[in-house]
């Protein structure tokens, strides 16, 4: 194991332990710094406090030198996946708080990025064409350790996506409360939930030299309805219908996705009141249109 010693300001800092390569090794210092010092960029990802070293290389070369064309064009993508990566975050406002797992922008870019290398266009400008290329996000879990068909097992098809898609509907027979959700401790109820939202197609565009989307409108906006709080135990009593609207965002343009997803919420009730649970909630795109 390496030891990387520093001096700060003519104070001996504690050993930084390296156990992973230096251009990428935590840093278990109880002096947890950011940003750069000595060659060595100190910064923070995912919970962990990471220390790496500085890039070497000109941005004027990275920007000009032919030996850097692949770099960036993999950086002109990947800055375009994460661009519609966030407008897709940006149609599950409020709930998406909830149901993620804590990297859930880097996983929804890499499945932006698996989408532009099915694009058209020349590399490092290649479409992000969502509506084409709708499978990538079926089936898609924000939390891949609360799988929502783990949580919530009670049969019911998909929500329905009407001719001018502006209204979802997910419509879910009577079940056994007891057999058909896997609550979590302390959980007495819970609320179904679907939420909907529209992400345009992106293109490069050269004046500006980024991805720009499509339509600038629907773009990055959806809607969220809930049921009513279902007490856990026994059968719910009668079927659940919900509706999510859209039509304030109509007329839908041809290069435009929308993206529908069920989720499950779940509270405690304590003094007649429901307190919404810190954890257990999940969410998954159940449709696209």
């Amino acid at each position: 194991m390496e030891q990387l010693n520093q001096t700060w300001y003519g104070y001996k800092m504690p050993a930084i332990h390296v156990t992973k390569p230096l251009n990428m090794a935590k840093n278990n210092s109880f002096i947890q710094l950011e940003g750069t010092l000595d060659g060595l960029t100190f910064y923070r990802s995912n919970g962990e406090n990471l220390v790496k070293k500085k890039s070497q290389v000109n941005r004027n070369r990275m920007r000009n030198d032919p030996a850097y064309q692949r770099t960036r064009e993999n950086n002109q993508e990947f800055a375009g996946a994460t661009q519609s990566g966030k407008a897709f975050r940006e149609c599950f406002p409020n709930i998406i708080r909830l149901v993620s797992e804590p990297n859930i922008s880097g996983k929804i870019a890499g499945v932006m990025r698996r989408i532009i290398n099915n694009g058209a266009g020349l590399r490092g400008q290649r479409t992000i064409n969502l509506v084409d290329n709708r499978e990538p996000f079926v089936g898609f879990n924000f939390n891949k350790a609360k799988m929502f068909d783990s949580q919530f097992m009670a049969a019911s098809a998909l929500p329905a996506i009407n001719a001018n898609r502006d209204t979802v509907t997910w419509s879910i027979p009577d079940f056994n409360t007891s057999n058909a959700v896997k609550k979590p401790e302390g959980a007495t109820h819970f609320k179904l939930a679907l939420a909907a939202g529209y992400v345009s197609n992106y293109e490069w565009v050269s004046a500006v030299h980024a991805y720009e989307p499509v339509e600038d409108t629907p773009n990055g906006v959806g809607s969220i309805t809930y049921s009513d709080a279902i007490e856990i135990g026994g059968m719910v009593g009668s079927a659940t219908d919900i509706v999510v609207d859209l039509t304030a965002y109509a007329p839908i343009p041809v290069t435009t996705a929308l993206y529908a997803a069920t989720a499950i919420v779940f509270y405690q009730m304590v003094n007649g009141e429901l307190y919404e649970l810190a954890q257990g909630h999940c969410m998954k795109i159940a449709t696209v249109g």
